[in-house]
């Protein structure tokens, strides 16, 4: 059996390596599901998706014709989520500064603030050494 680019097949995990899945496609044919197409979600242990002898729908991506090798996808079988909305907090504008010196300043008072309490916090750890 000749399998096409874009067509849509059953088959079953024969085995998984960290970077995919190996499915076969019939009894002389098999494919690979690289971890990047097993999901629209990240993938960080495909263990956690797949398992040998799941039975899977794949989605023949590339077939090499010189080696055989077919290469698959899951992720490609499945609608793609709807995109989530992130609501992002509204930021308040700083008030209007007349002399326009706003940003520096504010952030050199932070520095001398950090600078503050990170001495501050060498002294309270300097004070537990030492007793």
């Amino acid at each position: 059996m000749k399998y096409e680019v874009g067509s849509t097949v059953e088959g079953k995990v024969t085995g998984i390596k960290p970077f995919g899945a190996f499915v076969a496609l019939d009894d002389q044919h098999q494919g690979l599901v690289h971890i990047s197409e097993v999901s629209h979600d990240y993938v960080k242990d495909i263990n956690d998706h797949l398992s040998v002898g799941d039975t899977v729908e794949v989605k023949v991506m590339n077939v090499e014709e010189d080696s055989g090798k077919i290469s698959l996808s899951i992720r490609k079988t499945q609608a793609a989520p709807e995109p989530k909305q992130q609501q992002r907090p509204r930021r308040k504008r700083p008030a209007q500064n007349d002399n326009n010196t706003q940003g520096f300043n504010t952030l050199e008072d932070k520095l001398k603030s950090w600078l503050k309490e990170s001495n501050d916090r060498q002294a309270q750890l300097n004070k537990r050494l030492k007793k």
